[in-house]
């Protein structure tokens, strides 16, 4: 396959000036509040949105029309980077790219969401990535859905739930229950958290079946707070 990069070394550049730009810009003062609001899991470079905004919008630029084998490798060096900001820039660029996904994609998908993984990144990479890419490869949705939702693994239970989360009226509200009804008894405060989340989503399109859903399911108190917040 085609590179639209000449050399794999023009792209390495492209990466290392993104990193030193960060480096330059990074602001200390920041540092520990970033980081304890993360829980203290990552490291952070005290890059602030806007700012970071500021750096990566000119550079993503050049980084349009990447080949799907060179987005993976600049989206992997990224995650692999100790900073946080650097997984920000990898799922924005995974995004602007999207025209070229495959079928295939959603595997790179499923891998990132595990490693690292915390509600920042997951819940960016389950509503945006995934839920775009099974609005453009919808045949592949039920087979994989339904291995996260038996899967062992939490994050993925919570993207089972959560990928359809701008869906609105598109919602397969099938699948949506399923996910739910086989985690109700989960003490996981993210799972907990997703099912009242993504019942609350739903609620703004179909208030009625919400309602129904909660009075014919246990819900654990959390869940139905959340699903039941706007009501």
């Amino acid at each position: 396959m085609s590179e639209s990069f000449k050399t794999r070394n023009e792209l390495d550049k492209k990466l290392i000036e993104l990193r030193e730009a960060f480096l330059e810009a990074g602001d200390p003062s920041k540092v520990e509040t970033m980081s304890s609001y993360m829980k203290n899991k990552f490291a952070f470079l005290g890059l602030q949105k806007p700012v970071r905004e500021k750096i990566v919008k000119p550079w993503i630029k050049t980084m349009s029309d990447l080949t799907w084998p060179e987005m993976k490798r600049a989206a992997t060096w990224l995650w692999e980077q100790e900073e946080r900001e650097f997984q920000y820039v990898a799922m924005e660029l995974l995004f602007r790219n999207k025209k070229q996904w495959n079928e295939e994609s959603i595997n790179y998908f499923e891998k990132l969401i595990q490693k690292k993984a915390w509600w920042d990144t997951v819940d960016n990479i389950a509503s945006t990535l995934i839920g775009y890419y099974f609005k453009k490869f919808p045949s592949a949705k039920n087979t994989k859905v339904k291995e996260w939702i038996r899967s062992k693994n939490m994050w993925l239970n919570r993207t089972a739930m959560i990928f359809q989360l701008k869906y609105k009226t598109d919602t397969d509200t099938k699948l949506l229950f399923e996910a739910i009804t086989a985690h109700l008894n989960s003490h996981e405060f993210f799972i907990q958290k997703a099912i009242g989340w993504s019942l609350r989503q739903l609620a703004y399109t179909d208030q009625a079946l919400v309602k129904k859903f909660v009075r014919e399911h246990e819900l654990k108190p959390l869940s139905k707070r959340e699903a039941l917040k706007h009501f």
